[in-house]
């Protein structure tokens, strides 16, 4: 089983959980919260993922799953000049949000869905990339899901180039 999907919307990392001190007599206790940060980007991937797993009606694998995940990221209004892209602009997107943040906000939002997988310790194989939108393009996210054995759909992907061998 292979799903594919396209996410429209500006990518945004899993926040980290903050924590503050709540008060209960003359005791504290800690509390844990999430910032709400990137919670219209989780309903973005949300969304998407429900319309394609809608459309393939598939049942949650207990097997091992693997993923390519490609981030494509807005550029700044400094990248371009009068005439378009500047030569010097950079090519890489190396700045926030970090690109294990990134693919962590996805495998969360498919592990509560639960229409996958039963939990995200089942994803034994990860290839993310973060990217700038070719120009035209929109922001946001082209991502990936096989069970063991499946072929993963990279045909979407924007690369540009092919990655370095490891």
């Amino acid at each position: 089983m292979t799903i594919s999907f396209q996410v429209h919307g500006l990518p945004k990392g899993q926040p980290r959980a903050r924590a503050f001190a709540q008060r209960f007599g003359n005791k504290y206790s800690a509390r844990m919260y999430d910032p709400g940060t990137a919670d219209e980007w989780k309903e973005q991937v949300y969304l998407a993922l429900k319309r394609e797993l809608d459309r393939l009606q598939v049942t949650p694998t207990l097997g091992a799953v693997r993923m390519t995940l490609t981030f494509s990221m807005p550029r700044p209004k400094a990248h371009y000049g009068k005439r378009g892209l500047k030569e010097k602009a950079p090519r890489d997107q190396v700045g926030k949000p970090d690109i294990d943040n990134l693919t962590k906000l996805v495998l969360d939002v498919v592990t509560k869905d639960g229409r996958v997988w039963r939990d995200d310790s089942q994803v034994v194989g990860v290839i993310a990339f973060k990217q700038y939108a070719a120009e035209g393009e929109r922001p946001g996210a082209w991502i990936s899901i096989a069970t063991s054995g499946d072929p993963l759909d990279v045909v979407r992907n924007d690369l540009r180039e092919d990655p370095p061998e490891v």
